[in-house]
């Protein structure tokens, strides 16, 4: 059985852009903002990027809905902060017209019109063009003295079956531009997203539809020259049972009068009803113990580094953002 690589590795160390997806339901938004927590402990600048219109980061961080502007969400230890950006495609769209073709005036004359909308609506491309290219902007924005104003950028991206299409679409556009602005500001996009300062996390549940849609993108994302970066096996739950009882739990022996016998001897007495009810419940559990087992044995086919985040019992708010968050520091994340 291949072993997975388990931690932050020095490759995905040196990225830049962190590019976070997922089947929907498996927490993808949650791990994306534990990730620009941890990335920004130590002192960094860390800005949290979402782009499918849901207003996640507001919630998430318990925040006012943000506008189109970076604000700051939060501190991290060591003196980081983690800054968000919702990212609105129409005024993308108005802020390329102005910055490449001096057309403000007249970007807001189409926005009036409706011309904007029309445009997504017409090259639904563009719509991603738009969000990765403000997404670059960011990446490879510098202050004056010439350093990045950001240390890294996560991006809560759209989920696995999307992924390549949004991340690679821009390609596509830069074989349609040959010349101009929308050719430079394409080819800007392509050379980030298919270099090593990009890496897509794909995070996923001990589960069989999760783990193969995981799988599934992997082998999309190495096929269009993207880069994966890390398995995040989110909500993880300890074993309750030793490894050597699991096979023969999971195919029902499961001797009721020893588990009465412990009960006892810990001082507990339960009716037949509730005894009967454990039982069922420890094959459950041995059954699910073997399928995440499974689980894990496929993930470590694709050979890549993986980190595990607990599952949340008592749900998610701000200060599991920050539990979460030191779990993954302390797997190398930095």
């Amino acid at each position: 059985m291949t072993t997975p690589v388990v931690g932050w590795t020095e490759q995905i160390a040196r990225a830049r852009l962190h590019v976070v997806t997922g089947k929907g339901g498996t927490g993808k938004s949650t791990v994306a903002g534990a990730l620009a927590l941890a990335l920004a402990t130590g002192g960094k600048r860390v800005l949290l990027v979402e782009v499918e219109g849901r207003q996640g980061i507001a919630a998430l961080f318990d925040t006012q809905p943000l506008p189109y502007s970076e604000e700051k969400v939060a501190s991290a230890p060591g003196g980081g902060e983690v800054r968000a950006l919702h990212v609105d495609v129409e005024a993308a769209l108005l802020e390329y017209l102005s910055m490449f073709y001096s057309l403000g005036f007249a970007g807001r004359t189409l926005r009036k019109m409706g011309a904007i909308e029309f445009a997504t609506t017409l090259a639904p491309g563009l719509r991603d063009v738009l969000l990765t290219g403000k997404i670059k902007e960011c990446v490879t924005r510098t202050d004056d003295s010439g350093r990045h104003v950001y240390d890294a950028v996560v991006v809560d991206a759209p989920p696995t079956g999307r992924i390549v299409k949004f991340l690679d679409v821009t390609k596509a556009m830069a074989d349609l531009a040959k010349v101009g602005p929308i050719k430079g500001q394409s080819d800007g996009v392509v050379r980030l997203l298919h270099s090593g300062d990009t890496a897509v996390h794909l995070v996923t549940l001990l589960e069989e539809m999760p783990v193969r849609e995981t799988i599934e993108a992997v082998e999309e994302l190495d096929g269009a020259d993207l880069r994966p970066g890390a398995i995040l096996l989110n909500r993880v739950r300890p074993p309750r049972l030793p490894a050597r009882s699991v096979t023969a739990a999971a195919d029902g022996r499961v001797d009721a009068s020893r588990v009465r016998a412990g009960l006892q001897a810990a001082g507990l007495a339960l009716s037949e009803a509730d005894l009967d009810g454990l039982v069922e419940e420890t094959v459950e559990h041995a059954i699910r113990v073997q399928a995440e087992q499974r689980a894990r044995e496929q993930l470590a086919e694709i050979d890549l580094p993986a980190v595990e985040l607990p599952e949340q019992v008592d749900g998610i708010d701000v200060g599991t953002l920050y539990e979460l968050a030191e779990v993954l520091v302390d797997q190398g994340v930095r």
